[in-house]
């Protein structure tokens, strides 16, 4: 990945959504040739000369203090995710190519994470920064029983690259949005990583529904939210999920999806817990172990 690009294309994007009006910001003259602010009024806005914002944009991120990088998210109203983004790729610029750094493969979970899997009565998955699925429990594994079917289970291959997940995901267009923004925000912490690299070169040559997210620059925190499955074996689920990092683990995220009591999608999650009990459902055959 090219670092000063992406700060380049990032920024610029920031300010492209911007307006006069949303930034408090007089809109003098009907003929404006920018889609958002011009370079001038990010600089007014953030204190800094019309030349130092401009050098930053063009993905010169060097020396710039934490001081100017908080006034350059006031001013183009970055969220907590964009604006830490913005500190990740300042911090990028200090790294070292020579040295890349790759997550560390991991051929399972920790004695102690696979027993708390099992202890919570719930879907439960745990998650590297590649979205790759390090670990589960028997109802995580039931639940996401088309993506545990693949050979090295990855929540981004299955949603680009197979045909599956447009069913598998009703609300498709928001997974894979709220996905690759996750990448990009994970990009930016580890811009050298050669495995995420390959995993985003691979996504932007075979997807152009990738590309096109990826293009966007946008950056999301991953936290909490709903997740609308269609089973394909116990039918449509509305959950719940909060994800929570695991600060022995660095990159690695558990997360545990609930239903509301007494709904549809409660009565479905304890028919396939049922199912994935049974060793000769297709459920329980789908989701047999987890190789990694």
């Amino acid at each position: 990945m090219d670092r000063r690009a992406d700060v380049r294309e990032f920024l610029q994007s920031r300010r492209d959504r911007l307006t006069p009006d949303r930034a408090g910001l007089p809109a003098y003259g009907g003929n404006r040739r920018v889609p958002g602010l011009r370079r001038e009024e990010v600089a007014l806005l953030a204190g800094v000369s019309v030349d130092y914002y401009t050098r930053l944009e063009r993905g010169d991120l060097s020396g710039v203090s934490d001081a100017v990088l908080g006034a350059l998210a006031r001013a183009l109203q970055l969220d907590d995710a964009e604006t830490a983004h913005l500190f990740d790729l300042a911090r990028a610029a200090h790294a070292s190519p020579l040295a890349p750094r790759t997550a560390p493969r991991r051929d399972g979970l920790r004695p102690g994470i696979q027993r708390l899997l099992e202890a919570i009565d719930a879907p439960a998955t745990v998650i590297d920064g590649h979205h790759y699925y390090v670990g589960a429990n028997r109802l995580g594994r039931a639940l996401y029983a088309p993506v545990f079917a693949e050979a090295v289970p990855n929540s981004a291959r299955f949603l680009f690259l197979n045909p599956a997940a447009h069913d598998f995901y009703p609300q498709w267009d928001q997974v894979a949005s709220e996905l690759v923004a996750a990448l990009r925000g994970e990009a930016g912490r580890s811009p050298y990583d050669k495995r995420l690299t390959d995993l985003v070169g691979e996504l932007s040559t075979r997807s152009e529904p990738f590309r096109t997210l990826w293009a966007a620059h946008d950056v999301r925190h991953h936290r909490t939210g709903v997740k609308h499955i269609r089973h394909p074996h116990v039918g449509d689920l509305v959950l719940t999920y909060e994800a929570l990092e695991l600060p022995a683990d660095p990159g690695l995220r558990l997360s545990v999806f609930t239903a509301e009591p007494g709904s549809t999608s409660a009565d479905a999650l304890t028919l396939l817990g049922a199912l994935s009990i049974d060793a000769a459902s297709p459920v329980a055959g789908d989701a047999a172990g987890l190789t990694r």
